[in-house]
């Protein structure tokens, strides 16, 4: 057993902080089994609507005491984009709200009155950027899935954690529903109150169990790292992650494919839907492939079938000729521009020492994740080893290393970490 594994089997170490149905009580019951969470223990809050509610919500929660549960729903495979439809928050001395965004769409009065405030948050990164478009952005995260991670549990998902941990069972069927619906059905506005129900409690939790491990400073570091990342740049070349381009060779294939994906999603932005509901990826990559000269042509390949309509048909083939009529010079090139490293596949041909290097660096990376009980990209990022392995420091010593490291944006606990055996590794002769 790992010691996430012991944790979870400790029910002693399920405590819940104030968990329904009585303050203190565990969610494990006589017989040993997980309990069902039905309702919030204050039921289902009213949607936060308009700015008077949000006025009393922000003054509830400035108020409050401790960390706050945040949470976000999106309407993803249904809308164009990412951004937040329902916003959950919990505290204590606030209770829990459920906010609007589309009614309130700037939240940064409620981000301000929560500046100092610690977010608890499953799964940070998912969440932080919609919230940051309307104005929320926390300066101190905890990040519970991340958490459970570097603690070693073997299954993460919120519903997950919560049961091994807590010892209560999370109601999980509507997390893919389309939650730009209005108004939000009764049993959605359940689940998602019961989302942020017991973040906190889990929090304590975790965070104890990482101080048990000694890797609680490990996490705070982590935590920091989210929440003072800046925003993802824009994605170059976007349609180049079409499903399926692996298929797709030649230079005027490729042109189809940016142009079909372009058009689309200008449509799928305009129409506010997913551009998987305008156009799929599989049809996409099957007219690159068959270039058709005309509409009939286009109309007799999988996802352009006798549904779509003539003037929708037309749209696309215009778009295949607008790819097949580019000059040779406006073709793009296959193959996508990587800063770094070339695939590892390709090391042993073009250069055989650095292969010995990242194949021995790969397995001392693994060795000392299982030793320290969680994945080895929460231990270091493969990309990073890739990168050091490619072109190591000159001289090798634990000082270069871990400057190397650190220029890759390692923190400094996987720094002290991995130094000592990636610094071997890198001396491995090539056969």
């Amino acid at each position: 057993m790992t010691d996430a594994q012991e944790t979870a089997a400790d029910s002693s170490l399920r405590t819940t902080g104030g968990a329904p149905p009585d303050e203190g009580v565990t969610g494990v019951s006589v017989e040993g089994t997980p309990t069902p969470l039905l309702e919030p223990r204050d039921g289902i809050p009213p949607v936060v609507a308009d700015p008077d509610a949000l006025a009393q919500v922000i003054a509830a929660f400035a108020a409050g005491t401790g960390p706050v549960a945040v949470d976000a729903e999106r309407a993803s495979g249904y809308r164009y984009g990412q951004r937040a439809y329902l916003v959950q928050l919990r505290r204590e001395g606030a209770g829990s709200a459920l906010i609007d965004p589309v009614a309130c769409p700037d939240l940064s009065g409620l981000g301000e009155a929560l500046a100092g405030t610690e977010w608890v948050l499953h799964a940070a990164t998912q969440d932080l950027p919609c919230l940051r478009e309307i104005g929320m952005v926390p300066s101190a995260v905890f990040d519970t899935e991340l958490a459970g991670r570097l603690a070693g549990f073997p299954r993460v998902g919120l519903g997950a954690m919560v049961e091994s941990v807590l010892g209560y069972v999370l109601e999980k069927g509507h997390s893919a529903v389309d939650w730009s619906t209005r108004p939000l059905p009764e049993p959605w506005l359940r689940y998602a109150a019961l989302d942020v129900e017991l973040l906190v409690d889990l929090r304590d939790a975790l965070e104890k169990e990482l101080d048990r491990q000694g890797k609680l400073e490990w996490a705070r570091e982590e935590f920091d790292a989210i929440a003072s990342a800046p925003p993802a740049p824009p994605r170059k070349d976007p349609w180049r992650r079409t499903s399926g381009m692996h298929k797709v060779r030649r230079r005027r294939q490729l042109a189809v494919v940016r142009e079909l994906w372009t058009a689309r999603d200008r449509i799928a932005q305009r129409r506010d839907v997913s551009p998987g509901k305008v156009l799929s990826d599989g049809a996409i990559v099957e007219a690159a492939l068959s270039l058709p000269p005309n509409v009939h042509a286009l109309t007799a390949l999988p996802g352009f079938g006798h549904r779509m309509g003539r003037r929708q048909l037309e749209q696309w083939q215009a778009a295949v000729e607008r790819a097949k009529a580019l000059p040779d010079a406006e073709l793009p090139q296959p193959g996508q521009a990587v800063a770094g490293p070339p695939p590892p596949r390709s090391w042993a041909d073009r250069d055989p020492a650095a292969a010995a290097r990242l194949s021995a660096a790969r397995a001392a990376v693994s060795a000392l994740a299982e030793q320290l009980g969680m994945p080895q990209e929460n231990l270091i990022t493969p990309d990073t080893v890739r990168r050091v392995c490619w072109e190591p420091p000159g001289d090798l010593s634990a000082d270069s290393v871990a400057g190397a490291l650190a220029a890759h944006g390692a923190r400094p606990w996987q720094i002290t970490q991995v130094t000592p055996v990636l610094a071997r590794a890198l001396t491995t002769p090539a056969p």
